[in-house]
């Protein structure tokens, strides 16, 4: 088989390998690039859980070749916050129990901070149709859709600042 090699750009930081041009993303990241936050689950787009962001727009890496993300941005869970503290939208999901076992967490968070840095105003309709896409057999979701309003209100003072 052919092997490619191919260069992504994931969190910051450049990643090389020689890959088969079947070879998933959400493998890259995990094996490749040895970033595990990234997690697995169902392998069929549905669960969420490999859930990362493409140039800046949530993408399910299970159901993207490698090779189409190269040259382009990937931001994992391990690159939510730019420095060793908890991004405001994780330490909410801390905070309100919005997680339990936390398998899918990385990929909600993934979804969620799109639509948080996106939204002209965080609602509850518009939390629960940007998690739409992600699967939760722990929570049942209200704490969830909890956490992301407290980050909503600890972000916006931030963000009203700086204006």
């Amino acid at each position: 088989m052919t092997l490619s090699t191919i260069t992504i750009d994931i969190n910051d930081q450049a990643y090389r390998a020689e890959v088969e041009p079947r070879r998933l993303l959400s493998d890259f990241i995990r094996e490749d690039a040895g970033l595990t936050g990234t997690h697995v689950g169902c392998e069929h787009g549905v669960c969420g859980a490999c859930t990362v962001q493409l140039d800046g727009a949530p993408v399910r890496s299970c159901l993207m070749l490698a090779i189409q993300a190269e040259g382009r941005s990937v931001r994992t869970v391990e690159g939510l916050s730019d420095s060793p503290e908890f991004h405001p939208l994780q330490k909410a999901f801390l905070d309100a129990h919005g997680l339990q076992c936390g398998y899918c967490t990385p990929g909600f968070l993934m979804s969620l901070e799109p639509y948080m840095r996106d939204a002209d105003e965080i609602s509850e309709q518009g939390i629960r149709e940007a998690i739409a896409g992600n699967i939760c057999r722990c929570t049942g979701y209200q704490s969830i859709v909890d956490a992301v309003q407290i980050a909503a209100n600890e972000m916006r003072p931030q963000e009203d600042a700086e204006r």
